[in-house]
């Protein structure tokens, strides 16, 4: 009679879990929502003690290797950088990080390679926090703007860079040019994303859509695009030398999800930093890390890689 009516209470706190956990989706209603969203989990630390300096995934290798989390969210700035061939470029060099978060990246391409770094985010608190963790030798500043709407005039960098912000914009082809118009001609532009599957190719079925309405809703994502359909869409703007050149990085970046689940185990001091509070709002993300593990392991979703260089005038 005890192990049933553990059960029963046991299913009560799950099923209490999930009901609150579909009840309180942060989706997506304007730029303002992304940005409280962004201030919140600054101002209470917990994403930064968790994953550190870098709010985006880790590159581990093709095959994957068993890496620390937070190196692997460095060595991912380093791959994009081996990648995008910006470790050609000299110092001095001027880039746009776009969606910099608390400005990891930003410091790794001002520090390691030389490069004047502007970094920008649509949250204050992220922007508050960069400063705060930057020594005044990098040149690198950080300002709230809108990559919707950038405030710099045309061609204002060498490089425009961004990792991981592309889902947060509801308007794909309004975001594609605006990264390509701050650019200068035969200027590089660098973009990491979330994409999903390519859906005019193969339509979703039931449980992707279901899936996918869960990622959108949980952390204000208005809605994905494809690494085609991006890639087409920066085509689009006549803005492009040539053609976009594409990766997929599922592979190397899949181990980040359980990685970040893992880091709640393996550091237990978050539990005494943060108590009981944080320790739910903790766990409530877990179902939404594990949708994301899910979409990227069963090819619902990619992890995207894009390349472009400004053409020296305007074809479109």
């Amino acid at each position: 009679m005890s192990l049933l009516f553990g059960f029963t209470i046991l299913l009560a706190l799950l099923t209490a879990g999930i009901v609150l956990y579909l009840l309180t989706a942060r989706r997506y209603q304007s730029a303002d929502s992304v940005a409280q969203s962004y201030d919140q989990w600054t101002e209470d630390g917990i994403l930064e003690f968790y994953w550190g300096e870098h709010i985006h995934l880790g590159h581990y290798g093709c095959p994957p290797q068993r890496k620390d989390f937070l190196a692997a969210k460095s060595d991912f700035v380093h791959e994009m950088v081996r990648w995008g061939g910006l470790d050609q470029l000299p110092a001095g060099t001027t880039v746009l990080d776009v969606g910099c978060g608390i400005g990891g990246s930003s410091r790794i391409l001002a520090r390691d390679y030389g490069f004047k770094v502007t970094g920008i985010t649509i949250s204050p608190e992220q922007v508050k926090r960069a400063q705060q963790l930057t020594p005044p030798e990098l040149d690198v500043q950080f300002r709230v703007d809108d990559a919707m709407a950038l405030s710099f005039p045309e061609a204002s960098f060498d490089v425009v860079w961004s990792i991981e912000a592309g889902p947060h914009m509801p308007d794909k082809a309004i975001f594609a040019k605006e990264l390509l118009r701050v650019l200068k001609p035969g200027g590089i532009l660098v973009v990491a994303d979330w994409n999903q599957r390519d859906a005019r190719q193969t339509p979703l079925n039931s449980w992707e859509r279901v899936v996918m309405q869960q990622l959108l809703d949980q952390w204000s994502h208005p809605a994905f695009a494809s690494i085609e359909e991006f890639s087409e869409l920066l085509e689009a703007t006549g803005l492009v030398e040539g053609h976009v050149t594409t990766a997929d990085w599922t592979e190397p970046t899949l181990p980040s999800w359980l990685d970040s689940i893992w880091q709640g185990i393996a550091r237990p001091a978050g539990l005494i930093k943060f108590g009981l509070p944080g320790l739910i709002k903790s766990l409530r993300e877990v179902p939404t890390l594990l949708l994301m593990r899910l979409a990227f392991g069963t090819g619902l979703c990619r992890f995207g890689m894009f390349r472009a260089v400004r053409a020296n005038s305007h074809s479109g």
